[in-house]
């Protein structure tokens, strides 16, 4: 009878867990307001117009690029700033060391305390587009990968 009841209270157990899980996996993502990424240029007394330029529109590209990330692969819902319901704010940065060294960088903090939820950064090489698009993309499949969207 103990042994019967252990079954019945497992598979119980079990369908519960089961539940949860497919709760969870239903809640809609978190509102994050997200700004564009701020360039931290420390060669800046060297960089010539067209140079700024290119990393001008490099920033855009790359703002656009995690924008869509996020939400294609639905870790969040990318919401104006005067949104009532936002829960998570995010400063975005690129620390350029040179041409060859760049650091992409996020941190994400609680809309209502401010307080920091999680921060993660990509170091890629190469002033390329295609080099700060692959250093986006891999910055997004860091917060997938250690979940750090449903913090």
């Amino acid at each position: 009878m103990l042994r019967q009841a252990l079954g019945c209270f497992k598979s119980i157990a079990v369908a519960l867990l089961g539940y949860a899980c497919l709760a969870a996996a239903a809640a809609p993502p978190k509102a994050l307001v997200l700004a564009d990424f701020e360039l931290i240029d420390e060669m800046s007394e060297f960089t010539s117009e067209a140079a700024r330029r290119d990393d001008e529109r490099r920033i855009v590209l790359a703002s656009a690029e995690l924008r869509k990330e996020l939400e294609r692969r639905g870790l969040y819902r990318v919401s104006a700033p005067t949104k009532s319901e936002t829960e998570r704010v995010a400063r975005c940065w690129v620390q350029k060391v040179s041409n060859l060294i760049l650091n992409l960088n996020i941190e994400v903090r609680d809309a209502t305390t401010d307080q920091p939820v999680y921060g993660t950064s990509v170091d890629i090489r190469g002033n390329t587009d295609e080099s700060w698009l692959r250093g986006v993309r891999r910055l997004v499949d860091n917060i997938e990968a250690r979940k750090h969207y449903l913090r």
